[in-house]
Parts: C-alpha cells; sequence; structure tokens
C-alpha cells in the first residue's frame, strides 16, 4: 500500500482556490493525501471551512481568529466562534496565538483573543491549532498556563530556534512542519532541527496557497501556488533530514494526525 497523508494546515477557502477547488481535491487524493484541514483564521473564514468541510468526506477544520485579526475578536465574535468550535467537522480552536512579527493587531488584543481561544478549547475539550511568530517569550507563559487543561496543541507551521523546539516538546504539543524546510535561504536551522521532533509528536502540512517549497525541480506548473498535492513532496525533505526511512516517516505522522483530530477510516470511507 502506498503512503497515504493528511494535510494538517490548508487554506482551502482562500480565494486563490475559488476557481478550481475540485481539481486541486482530486489532484491531492492522486499524490495520497485523503485528507485535510482547513483552517479557520476568522469568523467568516472558519464558518466558510465548516461550511465547505461539510460537504466533503475528506475535509475538517478548525475554527479561530488568527492573531493578525485579534483586534476583531469582540466578545460577540468569539461567542460565534464557540458555536462554530462545537460542530462535529470543526477539530480544533484556531488558528490562534501571537505574531509580534507584523503586530497587525497590538499585542494586548493578540493576548486577551489567544488566552479566550485556549479558555474556550479547554472548555469545550477540543485541541488548538496554535501560531506564534516573534513572541515566543510571551506565547509560552500564556499557553503553559492552560496547557494541562487542553486536550491537545499543534505549534503550526514551525520555524522557530532549538530552544523553542524543546519548549513545546516539553509541554507535549504536537509539531507542524511545512514546506519552510524546503527553502535553502530560510530553511537551514529547521533543517537541523526537525530530527529532535519524536515520532508521535510531529505532523505535516501545506499552509497552502502559501510556502510553496522552493526546491520544487522543473518549471512550477501550480504557478506560485501551493497546493496539497505537495505534501508528499515536503514529507521526503523532512524525511531525508530526519535520516528516516519515508514509508516509516508517513506512517507516524498519520498516526499522530488522525488521533489528534479523531479522524477515521470510517469517516474518510462513508
Amino acid at each position: 500500500m502506498s503512503s497515504q497523508f493528511i494535510d494538517i494546515g490548508v487554506n482551502l477557502t482562500d480565494r486563490r482556490f475559488r476557481d478550481d477547488l475540485d481539481e486541486v481535491r482530486q489532484r491531492a487524493r492522486q499524490a495520497g493525501v485523503v485528507a485535510m484541514v482547513i483552517t479557520g483564521t476568522s469568523v467568516d473564514e472558519s464558518r466558510d471551512a465548516a461550511t465547505l468541510a461539510g460537504q466533503h468526506r475528506e475535509l475538517v477544520c478548525t475554527a479561530g481568529i488568527h492573531p493578525h485579526s485579534a483586534s476583531q475578536a469582540s466578545a460577540s465574535a468569539l461567542d460565534e466562534i464557540r458555536q462554530l468550535a462545537m460542530a462535529e467537522r470543526v477539530r480544533a480552536v484556531g488558528e490562534t496565538g501571537l505574531d509580534f512579527n507584523r503586530d497587525f493587531s497590538p499585542r494586548p488584543d493578540q493576548e486577551r483573543s489567544f488566552s479566550a481561544h485556549l479558555a474556550l478549547a479547554a472548555e469545550l475539550g477540543k485541541p488548538v491549532f496554535l501560531h506564534q511568530r516573534d513572541a515566543h517569550q510571551r506565547f509560552l507563559p500564556i499557553l503553559r498556563e492552560f496547557r494541562d487543561q487542553l486536550s491537545g496543541a499543534v505549534v503550526h507551521c514551525f520555524t522557530g530556534n532549538k530552544r523553542e523546539l524543546f519548549d513545546y516538546l516539553d509541554l507535549d504539543c504536537h509539531i507542524g512542519i511545512t514546506g519552510w524546510i524546503c527553502d535553502e535561504r530560510r530553511g537551514l536551522e529547521l533543517q537541523s532541527l526537525v530530527h529532535n521532533i519524536p515520532a508521535g509528536r510531529l505532523m505535516i502540512e501545506t499552509d497552502s496557497p502559501w510556502l510553496l517549497p522552493r526546491d520544487l525541480p522543473g518549471k512550477n506548473r501550480y504557478k506560485g501556488r501551493n497546493e496539497p498535492a505537495l505534501l508528499p513532496w515536503i514529507a521526503s525533505a523532512i524525511a531525508r533530514y530526519r535520516g528516516e526511512d519515508p514509508d516509516k516517516l508517513a506512517q507516524h505522522v498519520w498516526q499522530a494526525s488522525t488521533l489528534f483530530f479523531d479522524i477515521t477510516d470510517a469517516q474518510l470511507t462513508s
């Protein structure tokens, strides 16, 4: 049996997929990507993600407000996220966290929104889908405060340093790795660190339509857009930098992802 994969972070509601979503899904299946987790990044995007996930058996989603939009995380917006997060196809709360790189929302707003999402996930018994960029010193203590109450936590699109990685592993977090590892400019540190992630904690994602792997051979037929069909290419790079057999990596990543997002064989074949 050939390897099968779950893309744990894909922005299928993005406008760049609007015109050919069915073809994107078909290419993913042909590549062995048999399940995908759509990322919810705002009330509207989370609502659209839940609707889309309800239409296709291979899709589930998250519900949350990205730190870029944390200034919009009003009481009413968070209440709507709560209602969405209770839906069966919504398997995690987020994307949530802190982004001090761009500061699109004031930092106090980001911290309030982050704490509110963590509290919601603890209340609902669902894991969290986390974003952190240039904010580790504030992100870690906020996460630590809630971690014992959370059923699970994945640090999505990890691109940090060794100290950050081990801090998250010490909190029993899962780690999501993207095509950043394929970048010969920015991915060198990640290439040297990825072997430290234990089997059972590693998950993989495209974060498409962004983060197109830079080491794709030949002319890129996707014209600058990343998509789930490229997840096996990313997986092969991860296996190479871990010094691991690709089939073995695919197996333990599949097991970790299905457990975390509660995806069953029955769901994928019903």
